[in-house]
């Protein structure tokens, strides 16, 4: 059966917040995989770090598969002897950056969709390296998405809901909107739960900013692409949390997964939760990331 899963959350949340989140996760989605961790900024995670134990042991109760995610670009020794920490941990560890995958070789483990795979060659080279499970760029076609997926040995995860992942930088330019330094930042990034938005010069909102991180504007929405998917060989399906409902989310996607709802269907059930934000599946038909094709 395919397996539904849940990113780690890549905005700054209020701790208890995001507790209640995982909380409601464990005890209420048809998730099968939930990804913790701080991705986008190392000053973060000491916020909610206590709680993470609690969270743990909440989701594995509940039979979800907790894996621990790392950060997407490690910018200092302090960051990369964390992460050396935690790959020696138990818990299965998700590497985001080349050096992760460095300190995780031969030891089975999950490489996120920062880590570029582009062809069956990189791929393979992550396989070799222990690599369990493969999480592929947001950019990559349906056809470029199913030959891999074809070509993998192991598994295939692919977003399917949520904000794309686009870049990260060294710069922080969430803080420089609110006139603060990076070292300095007082957690800015915490006013805006879903992101800052930056608009074009007509107005019209193109991105979003978080922290570091630079990440599409609309939400990707491949409802109307899972039956695909399934049939190109890909075994997770990511959702990325947002400030909607994430089980009601999860509720529409395992159902249009196990054929019980049918992809129109599910996209109005999703509008109801969503908004005015506007949907995007470019990248999978193969043009710009920020278009949507209904056909």
């Amino acid at each position: 059966m395919s397996k539904l899963t849940l990113g780690p959350l890549f905005f700054q949340w209020k701790p208890e917040q995001r507790r209640d989140m995982y909380f409601r996760i464990a005890d209420e989605a048809p998730i099968d995989c939930v990804y913790l961790g701080e991705v986008v900024c190392s000053k973060r995670e000491p916020l909610y770090y206590d709680y993470l134990p609690e969270i743990v042991e909440r989701l594995s109760a509940a039979g979800k598969q907790v894996v621990l995610s790392t950060l997407a670009l490690i910018t200092s020794d302090r960051e990369l002897a964390a992460i050396a920490e935690r790959c020696g941990e138990a818990m299965i560890v998700e590497a985001n950056d080349v050096a992760s995958i460095s300190l995780l070789k031969g030891r089975p483990h999950i490489t996120g969709p920062f880590i570029n795979v582009f062809n069956e060659a990189t791929l393979d080279f992550l396989v070799r390296q222990g690599a369990i499970r493969v999480n592929l760029p947001v950019e990559l076609s349906g056809t470029a998405i199913a030959t891999l997926a074809r070509h993998n040995p192991v598994e295939t995860e692919v977003l399917v809901f949520g904000r794309q992942p686009l870049s990260v930088s060294m710069r922080c330019y969430h803080s420089r909107a609110y006139g603060v330094h990076k070292e300095s930042c007082q957690f800015v990034c915490e006013t805006d739960p879903d992101g800052l938005a930056a608009s074009q010069l007509t107005g019209a909102p193109l991105l979003r900013v978080n922290g570091t991180q630079t990440m599409s504007h609309g939400y990707a929405v491949l409802l109307r692409e899972l039956t695909t998917l399934q049939t190109a060989g890909v075994t997770h399906f990511r959702l990325s949390p947002q400030v909607a409902d994430m089980v009601q989310v999860a509720e529409i996607y395992r159902s249009v997964l196990d054929g019980d709802l049918d992809a129109a269907s599910g996209e109005a059930l999703l509008h109801n939760l969503t908004g005015e934000t506007p949907y995007v599946n470019g990248y999978v038909r193969g043009r710009e990331g920020m278009a949507w094709a209904e056909t």
